[in-house]
């Protein structure tokens, strides 16, 4: 992982001057939900592309300041007019078991994004996606960083590990806790396992962007927190007043791939960010006890309580 540099303020001041937006895929997600949320409050102009502008989670986004633009990952023209006039574009694609719809949906906005010119691209890999895993959807993202290299656009990769959200998604069955209070997944209980807060993520892109002497060319791998599983379960239990426990399970009881189960059963040592170095280029970057302090505890809550 390159070790990023603290940014400079002057080429921040002078990036959003020059009035051009940054495009964001994603938006109704998760990471791209971060990064325009974090690129508004900065100052940027925010463009998002959204496939149903009607829809609520995009109503939201209008109503925080950004623009819609109507758009799909699937459709090439649309990527090409939603970037023209951009001054960078946050680039995202969906998880997908079918890794060759993902790897075009990348080169879409890879293509896209040399067409027009812009003049930073921000795309969000994952954790060790270069470490040749073999995980179909770790490769996949590897395949569209590789694209993107090729074409010699000027980039920044962010590359972010396991979701601290993902302890509070209802019905996820694997990482999320039961209503009995019961953590359950395929890590070892005493296995370190890093973790990071997706409005972090964002932060990062916003870095980025503001930054792009320090960040161009870089690859990033993001995270906030190395706990263990065991560790983890007791963090929450001890923020929500309740015994909180972790269980060791296989892939075969949760009706994993073969890819998923590899995927996990192997991060041993697999996510390697330098969490120190991170903070010091963001020190307000999140471990979990400030997550769970700052919502978190309460999405488990209600998890467990629904």
């Amino acid at each position: 992982m390159a070790t990023p540099l603290e940014r400079s303020p002057s080429s921040t001041t002078a990036a959003i001057r020059s009035g051009k937006p940054i495009l964001v895929t994603g938006a109704t997600g998760r990471q791209g939900g971060a990064a325009a949320a974090r690129l508004l409050a900065d100052g940027w102009p925010v463009h998002v592309l959204v496939r149903d502008p009607a829809a609520a989670a995009a109503r939201e986004l209008a109503e925080a300041g950004a623009e819609l633009l109507r758009g799909d990952l699937d459709d090439p023209g649309s990527l090409k007019a939603a970037m023209a006039g951009a001054h960078g574009v946050f680039a995202v694609t969906p998880d997908d078991l079918d890794s060759e719809r993902e790897v075009r949906r990348g080169r879409h906005l890879a293509d896209a994004a040399a067409a027009a010119k812009v003049a930073h691209l921000v795309f969000a890999s994952v954790g060790g996606a270069e470490r040749g895993t073999g995980i179909s959807y770790w490769e996949s993202k590897w395949a569209i960083e590789q694209h993107i290299a090729a074409l010699g656009l000027p980039a920044t990769v962010l590359r972010p590990v396991r979701f601290m959200e993902n302890h509070a998604i209802p019905g996820l069955g694997l990482g999320g806790i039961s209503p009995d209070g019961v953590l359950r997944h395929l890590f070892a209980p005493d296995v370190p396992v890093q973790l990071i807060a997706v409005t972090d993520i964002g932060a990062f892109a916003a870095l980025a962007f503001a930054d792009p002497a320090t960040y161009l060319g870089q690859a990033v791998e993001l995270a906030g927190d190395e706990l263990s599983p065991d560790a983890t379960a007791r963090l929450i239990g001890r923020h929500l007043g309740r015994q909180i426990t972790y269980q060791q399970v296989a892939g075969e009881e949760l009706n994993l791939s073969e890819d998923a189960s590899r995927a996990f059963t192997a991060q041993r040592g697999l996510w390697r960010a330098d969490i120190p170095a991170l903070r010091r280029s963001h020190p307000d970057l999140l471990d979990f006890p400030p997550w769970l302090n700052q919502g978190g505890a309460d999405a488990v809550a209600a998890l467990l309580d629904g």
